[in-house]
């Protein structure tokens, strides 16, 4: 059951997602998208969660004048992460073929972290998925490349495509973080806030 309490709140999405806003609505929650550019450049020394924690508040920042007493602002980011390094969104079909090749039977981390923020100050909260996949041959990352061009995802697939159906063969954690966002972390903090006012 949805927190009366977060009606009293202006809830503010800064995400061009299409999969953000649809997780939103699907939860039945009010909120207005605002979106504000940003270059999303991190300390190199970062890891993991750190990159997607840094990267969420930076997202922030372009609101900061914005928010009034009733607002929360949403900012996330997600990386995967395999073999100490992250990998973002691909620029081209070359691209998105060498990242889903590295992820070829091997177990990534899909990290995601989320920034609340209200004039009071920020929540942040991160979580992170395991996702596994079998050996795809090159014949099976070009198909889907071709037919679904992920350029617009991290790690250059959708777990909710056809890469997804055929070729993850685990998933430890939260699916919906490896679609595009933690939503029970999402659910929890908001409610939190809501209380907590």
């Amino acid at each position: 059951m949805r927190n009366a309490k977060l009606k009293n709140f202006n809830i503010i999405l800064a995400s061009a997602s299409p999969r953000r806003h649809a997780f939103l609505k699907a939860m039945d929650l009010d909120f207005e998208i605002q979106l504000k550019p940003v270059e999303e450049i991190y300390p190199e020394h970062l890891k993991s969660y750190e990159i997607t924690d840094y990267l969420a508040k930076l997202k922030a920042e372009p609101f900061a004048k914005a928010i009034h007493a009733k607002d929360i602002l949403i900012t996330s980011d997600t990386i995967v992460w395999l073999d100490e390094k992250a990998i973002g969104k691909p620029k081209d079909a070359d691209d998105a073929f060498y990242m889903i090749k590295s992820l070829s039977d091997k177990t990534h981390d899909v990290v995601t972290s989320i920034c609340f923020t209200q004039p009071s100050g920020q929540k942040l909260v991160n979580t992170i998925t395991k996702v596994t996949f079998k050996a795809l041959t090159d014949e099976e990352i070009k198909y889907y490349i071709d037919h679904y061009k992920p350029f617009d995802k991290a790690g250059a697939y959708g777990i909710q495509e056809w890469i997804g159906a055929i070729g993850i063969t685990s998933v430890e954690g939260s699916y919906n973080n490896v679609v595009g966002l933690p939503t029970h972390l999402l659910y929890e903090t908001l409610n939190a806030i809501a209380e907590g006012a």
